[in-house]
């Protein structure tokens, strides 16, 4: 489960933040793509796991989901992607292998007090 390390890299990256600004962290803000690899449910009980004996004890994770957006190659425009099972344009159906979104996995924010 490949989570639980990611969880555990984020905890390290905010405690880092907390420590240096002498602040408390409560939550933290990541941005997960449908594309990332990661299994939010997995990443969300790994969060509380990897905080276990941390200053971040208690703390949220907070997960936005970042859909798939492709760039079709015939509409010349940036689509959403129909399925993961076929990377196409939702539009015309054109298969499109330039991903815009949808791979982020990407801190954005902490909430401190």
């Amino acid at each position: 489960m490949h989570e639980l390390s990611i969880a555990m890299s984020i905890v390290d990256l905010a405690q880092e933040e907390a420590e240096q600004r002498g602040v408390q962290v409560n939550a933290v803000h990541l941005k997960l793509g449908v594309l990332s690899g990661v299994v939010k449910e997995a990443l969300l009980s790994s969060y509380e796991m990897a905080c276990g004996d941390t200053p971040l004890r208690g703390s949220r994770l907070i997960i936005e989901e970042v859909p798939a957006v492709v760039f079709c190659p015939n509409c010349k425009a940036q689509r959403p992607l129909h399925s993961v099972q076929f990377f196409g344009c939702a539009e015309c159906g054109t298969p499109a292998s330039e991903i815009i979104q949808g791979k982020e996995l990407e801190v954005v924010a902490l909430e401190i007090q």
